[in-house]
């Protein structure tokens, strides 16, 4: 199951059914829930959250309430003071710098020139100095991003519609705890979600990020291997999860006789691009092809079976015009 499949209110313990009234906590390995209404918080406050930069809701437990005894409406204050110091302090840094740039205040820069031509010296060769150190830096980046291109091409993306599935010991994941329960193969039944993250454009990205969302799985939740089966990248390769053999962790009451495909990435307002649509599209063919998956499987959105957003609505339109799209549950 997706950290998106059961919304649970962290203070009520209610199911959160309108979304419009949930907050997430800004904690990216958290990502709980909770109720607008329970959360202690007035409107005024909530004004403020969405208004001041880098200001985010966090959960009880983020926030160190039982470690401090901090509401979160006096941690919030007490941020919204820390911010309104730090424009002071900028404020006054502004001031300052407007009277060092007032030239009825500023010495000569060299006693033995006119003020005018020591100025424009000096500003040449700042300017030099600063063009001098930029060059520096862009020759050496792209040397270094040269000799990465050359050394270690299997982290460009698949463009050129080839078929790349990477095993879990190959995007460095962990090996599962215990042995997982076997799938009754061939499954009838293909099940699309999103991880809810951040995409990834290049090998290395897309196995950083799949190994945050492993440790989350198995870490904070306990289970025994990530929950998907497989998960598609940006850069157009598959990473394997648990595999066609074994049952997942994806979607609640359908996992078994099912294999869940989750792409990485939040797609409730941008489109997957091409490269990674045609990997999973790939993907299920290949399972048809072994015979781990029915010719006539049906094929779902995470949010048919759950109370989920996932996949999100860009990427649930394209899903619904591909062959085996099903309404019926």
């Amino acid at each position: 199951m997706s950290r998106n499949a059961l919304q649970i209110c962290l203070k009520c313990h209610g199911i959160i059914v309108d979304f419009s009234s949930r907050i997430e906590c800004d904690n990216e390995l958290c990502g709980r829930f909770c109720h607008r209404k329970c959360t202690e918080l007035n409107e005024e406050q909530f004004r403020v959250l969405a208004m001041v930069p880098n200001l985010r809701w966090k959960c009880d437990s983020c926030l160190g309430k039982l470690k401090t005894g901090e509401k979160m409406s006096q941690w919030l204050e007490k941020s919204l003071r820390e911010h309104e110091k730090r424009l002071e302090i900028l404020e006054e840094g502004l001031e300052k710098r407007s009277k060092l740039d007032d030239p009825a205040q500023t010495p000569p820069l060299c006693p033995f020139l006119p003020n005018t031509i020591g100025r424009k010296a000096v500003t040449i060769t700042v300017v030099f100095v600063l063009f001098t150190f930029l060059l520096g830096i862009i020759l050496a980046t792209t040397t270094n991003i040269f000799g990465k291109t050359l050394n270690q091409t299997d982290l460009d993306v698949i463009d050129d519609g080839s078929f790349v599935f990477l095993k879990v010991a190959d995007w460095g994941g962990r090996p599962a705890k215990r042995n997982l329960d076997k799938q009754n193969l061939p499954v009838n039944r293909v099940i699309i979600s999103h991880t809810a993250a951040e995409g990834c454009e290049s090998r290395e990205v897309c196995t950083s990020r799949l190994k945050v969302i492993q440790n989350f799985h198995m870490d904070s939740w306990s289970w025994d291997h990530i929950g998907y089966n497989f998960l598609v990248g940006g850069d157009g390769r598959i990473y394997e999860g648990r595999g066609w053999d074994y049952v997942g962790a994806h979607t609640k009451g359908y996992n078994k006789g099912a294999i869940g495909i989750s792409f990485i990435g939040t797609f409730t307002l941008r489109k997957p691009n091409e490269r990674q649509l045609k990997a999973c599209q790939m993907l299920i063919e290949e399972g048809v092809r072994l015979k781990k998956v029915t010719p006539n499987y049906q094929l779902y959105g995470h949010r048919q079976l759950s109370a989920t957003e996932s996949p999100g609505e860009e990427l649930y339109k394209i899903i619904q015009k591909w062959p085996h799209w099903s309404h019926k549950i």
